[in-house]
């Protein structure tokens, strides 16, 4: 996406002297520690769009879409279409076929509208109070995920079934409309266990590299760099191998 720019969110501390075209640090106060940062990503969110709303109401013209993602993401196709071919969304979510799980928080997309951030961002605090007063006590990997299955799940209109089919579909929850993406496409992860990964499907076009398979993203990356002939990152062939991956 050569017409995108990366805004890295991350805490006051750390130095990330970054010098490249397009690539901005944005430092956000809070609770970094280990058992609260799934839950400080939510509230840095919320505090990216509040940044977001208040220059959109001094500046008028130009609309900026956003795409929230883990660090361990890699973006191999245009994400553009996702705001042009479905009109009517506020926020947009991934999606699986999981019972317990079924929505995933690594990739959160918002419409770049005045109406898009402001519901965003009242959908992502009401996930933030649910993960409050139901799941700090929860795995620190798995607190945001399933308050953001509560939210989803509370609303009457909403039928868990429809997760079971890897189809894009809009509800109305809280008063945002929110578009699920199947995870298949928007959110894919490869097999984890030596011998199990040979490629993706061709329709990819966020790869996710969870738990131990970020041993996959440097070496896709560099490979990627080092070659000359590649036009894009689909079906990279890389080597089968399990290594224990510590957070």
């Amino acid at each position: 996406m050569p017409q995108s720019n990366v805004i890295i969110l991350t805490d006051p501390v750390s130095d990330l002297s970054l010098h490249q075209t397009g690539v901005t640090v944005l430092p956000i106060r809070g609770e970094y520690s280990r058992d609260k940062l799934m839950h400080q990503r939510i509230r840095s969110y919320i505090t990216f769009l509040e940044i977001k709303l208040e220059k959109l109401s001094q500046v008028q013209g130009h609309i900026t879409h956003f795409i929230f993602t883990d660090s361990d993401i890699a973006v191999i196709d245009d994400l553009g279409q996702i705001f042009e071919h479905y009109q009517d969304f506020h926020l947009a979510l991934t999606f699986r076929n999981n019972k317990d799980q079924p929505v995933n928080s690594g990739f959160i997309a918002v419409r770049g509208t005045h109406d898009g951030i402001l519901r965003a961002k009242f959908f992502l605090e009401k996930v933030s109070e649910v993960y409050s007063s139901r799941y700090m006590k929860a795995s620190r990997m798995l607190g945001d995920q399933l308050a953001l299955f509560w939210v989803v799940k509370s609303d009457a209109s909403f039928d868990a079934k429809r997760f079971s089919k890897a189809q894009a579909f809009t509800n109305e929850i809280g008063g945002a409309s929110v578009l699920f993406l199947p995870c298949a496409t928007y959110n894919w992860t490869p097999s984890e266990g030596a011998g199990q990964f040979h490629g993706m499907p061709l329709d990819v076009k966020v790869v996710h590299f969870k738990g131990s398979r970020k041993r996959l993203m440097l070496e896709a990356w560099n490979y990627y760099s080092s070659s000359t002939d590649i036009s894009d990152m689909l079906c990279l062939i890389l080597k089968s191998g399990r290594t224990k991956y510590y957070f």
